[in-house]
């Protein structure tokens, strides 16, 4: 049997520590607002054993914005794809959306939407790795909302009806972070359900 190297293993411990660590930081403060300094003194570990994990502010960025990605896909995308394509997993996707924000999973929220707002304006790697995941979540909502309209149970512009229930989950996210008030997630919920109701073809069960 192959010995493993314990120094991996607490080096691979460590570093997913302190990105758990990071992505919460982030998620309230921004991801300007992570530094190396800031992250050895609230996890109790040496700066330089973190510079040799992450080298640099932007790698640290970087590797926030992945691990962040993995959270959310586990949270949201993986349990709405247990369900078979369309509309079903349509509306999954928005309950999931909606508990995984309400929950706060990341303290600050969804922790897309605030990085993103952050470096919308700004250009760099770090702006291009929120492009990609951006695109690469409508990609997928625009993908489950035309498997529903192949399917015969919606009757609806693809790209529309994705921009407008993803709408839907960010007005709930600021609107209760704000407010400081978790009816904004129920006013969603019926939002997002009066905005299917109308594009559902007659006689297509409805899984809410």
């Amino acid at each position: 049997m192959e010995k493993v190297d314990g120094r991996l293993v607490r080096g691979d411990q460590t570093r997913r520590a302190v990105l758990r660590k990071a992505v919460d930081i982030a998620s309230v403060d921004g991801l300007e607002g992570l530094s190396i300094g800031r992250l050895a003194t609230e996890l109790g570990i040496s700066k330089s054993g973190l510079f040799a994990h992450f080298g640099s502010k932007e790698e640290l960025q970087l590797a926030t914005i992945r691990a962040a990605r993995r959270i959310y896909a586990d949270e949201v995308v993986t349990p709405a794809f247990e369900l078979e394509p369309g509309l079903g997993r349509l509306w999954a996707l928005s309950a999931y959306w909606l508990d995984y924000s309400r929950r706060r999973v990341f303290p600050g929220g969804c922790f897309f939407q605030k990085v993103s707002h952050e470096f919308a304006a700004r250009r760099g790697a770090v702006h291009e790795a929120l492009v990609g995941v951006h695109q690469e979540w409508m990609d997928l909502l625009e993908a489950s909302v035309r498997e529903a309209v192949e399917r015969g149970e919606l009757d609806a512009d693809v790209r529309q009806l994705a921009f407008d229930v993803n709408a839907y989950y960010e007005a709930a996210n600021f609107a209760s972070i704000l407010h400081d008030d978790a009816t904004a997630y129920d006013q969603a919920r019926q939002s997002i359900q009066a905005r299917l109701e109308s594009a559902v073809v007659a006689g297509t069960p409805l899984p809410w």
